[in-house]
């Protein structure tokens, strides 16, 4: 952020702020929400366009007015989303909460380009007419429909739009700029900006995005799906990543079908972080363990018992009763149950610095607010900050890499590389392409292992995703009861419970803290 601002002392930078969650998928506590703003505005940040997943106005209060403490643009923002419970009455009531919290201007984000242009009409109109606000539009161009809204819009009196540079823009993205430059040209609405210029950046733009190929989702055109499972770009791009990595890639229309019933259970909540990535997660679960809600992650009974906030309309009742266990749901602002944290994180980075021989920069405070957002990679990049050879090489463009004729080699193309300790069989084109990645089948090892109960000696619990085991709770020998938590499994940026399907006593525990699992593996027996 400092280089960035360095390179554009003129230019406002604006970030997108999760409220309460800030940059994470858990709610923080009051004083780390105003630290957190605070940092960003000093170290450079002009704008924030502040939003919740919930669209729960008391998520995005803090926030708010910590933006605005600062002297930095408060941008609060509104989820777009249809359902049954969504009427246009439903967006000018938030609209108007949103500013008697205290808003410079409103956002209208529609994450997963479902905003028909009528529709877009219709709200920027009456937005417009009842509140003096400037009104901003965020479009994703994932079914096609987004030019047309954003020209709606402007119809309607919107004040801004956002738009990509033309070697950025479409599929996942957004409309591109010079698109709608030359659409508004010679009209009332004519932009000024000059298409000869634009066209420069959409040229260097477009060897930078050649660097990054791998890194592009499947879709090439536009997908209609979403005007009914409501996904988001990103998620969706997501979404065929973990379904890759649960070797379950044929699985992405049952899922894309799954995700409107999964929201309609939680109450019809918009799809954005990290309501998209909980209910996508969910989905993939009871597609892949063939049982609706046979496995319940952490995150979706988060959203049934209320932690993260209010739901449009009240959530399923007999899946709210299962994860409450005779528990109340909350039903004040989530952030009130919250103490203050800063002084508890702060203390366990200093910590754990002085334990790992970290030196922290010399606002220290910095990287207390990065390993509290993102625990694990904050740390290891505090870690390796200062060691090159830790981080991936950069992208180079194709044409960048010159290389001498070399025979071709007697391998099939089929390669075992390993990240991080863990072993990939990963193959590749002549072209460098790759196109299959999947996890290698683990080496024999010469440590010694948890030998596996035998056959007939009880029921295996198995894992119903790939990912890392994050705890092992069971004990060897332990008597556990039906829907006991054995372990949580991390698979998919979300935490899973694996729950005992029968009571029994703990036998060989094969897993421990950290280990990386496939689909189907055996964790452990219960005899």
């Amino acid at each position: 952020l400092r280089e960035l601002k360095k390179a554009m002392p003129k230019t406002p930078l604006q970030m997108l702020l999760r409220g309460q969650n800030l940059l994470g998928y858990r709610h923080y506590a009051d004083d780390v929400v105003e630290r957190f703003v605070e940092r960003a505005v000093k170290n450079g940040m002009d704008v924030f366009r502040v939003f919740d997943a919930m669209n729960d106005p008391r998520n995005m209060k803090a926030a708010l007015q910590a933006v605005r403490s600062h002297g930095a643009h408060a941008q609060g923002t509104l989820s777009y989303t249809t359902s049954p419970a969504h009427t246009l009455q439903t967006w000018l009531d938030l609209t108007e909460q949103l500013l008697e919290t205290g808003v410079d201007s409103i956002a209208i984000k529609d994450m997963s380009g479902i905003l028909t242009p009528m529709a877009a009409f219709e709200l920027v109109s009456e937005i417009k007419k009842r509140f003096e606000v400037r009104l901003h539009l965020h479009c994703h161009a994932t079914t096609g429909m987004a030019e047309m809204a954003l020209l709606k819009a402007i119809e309607a009196g919107v004040d801004g739009v956002d738009t990509a540079i033309s070697s950025m823009s479409a599929t996942y993205g957004h409309p591109a700029t010079e698109a709608l430059v030359a659409t508004l040209a010679g009209t009332e609405h004519d932009t000024g900006l000059d298409i000869l210029k634009l066209e420069s950046i959409a040229a260097y733009f477009r060897e930078v995005r050649k660097k990054y190929h791998a890194f592009e989702g499947q879709l090439k055109g536009y997908d209609s799906r979403i005007l009914v499972a409501q996904v988001p770009g990103g998620m969706l791009t997501n979404l065929e990543s973990q379904l890759k990595q649960q070797n379950a890639a044929d699985k992405l229309d049952l899922v894309l079908a799954e995700i409107p019933r999964v929201r309609e259970d939680l109450g019809f909540i918009p799809l954005v972080t990290p309501t998209s990535q909980i209910v996508g997660t969910q989905a993939v679960l009871n597609v892949l363990t063939g049982e609706r809600y046979k496995t319940i992650a952490k995150e979706t009974a988060g959203i049934l018992k209320g932690e993260y906030g209010h739901t449009p309309v009240p959530v399923n009742a007999a899946l709210q009763a299962r994860v409450l266990e005779g528990a109340a749901p909350v039903t004040c602002r989530p952030a009130d149950l919250l103490k203050p944290e800063l002084a508890e994180l702060e203390a366990d980075v200093r910590r754990q610095a002085q334990e790992k021989g970290i030196q922290l920069a010399g606002n220290a405070i910095d990287d207390v607010l990065t390993v509290a957002l993102f625990p694990q990679p904050g740390l290891k990049f505090l870690e390796n900050r200062h060691n090159p050879a830790a981080f991936e090489p950069l992208p180079q463009a194709e044409a960048a890499q010159p290389v001498a004729k070399a025979e071709k080699p007697a391998a099939s193309g089929i390669y075992t590389v390993e990240v991080e300790g863990k072993a990939f069989v990963v193959k590749v084109s002549d072209g460098g392409d790759i196109s299959q990645l999947t996890a290698a089948e683990p080496a024999a090892s010469s440590a010694p292992v948890q030998a596996a109960a035998p056959a007939g000696a009880g029921t295996p619990v198995t894992a119903p995703l790939a990912g890392n085991i994050w705890k092992v709770i069971a004990t060897e020998g332990q008597t556990v009861a039906e829907g006991d938590v054995l372990l949580i499994l991390e698979a998919m940026k979300m935490e899973t419970e694996i729950r005992a399907a029968q009571a029994g006593t703990v036998r060989g525990i094969a897993v421990k803290s950290g280990d990386a699992v496939s689909v189907g593996d055996t964790l452990m027996t219960l005899a």
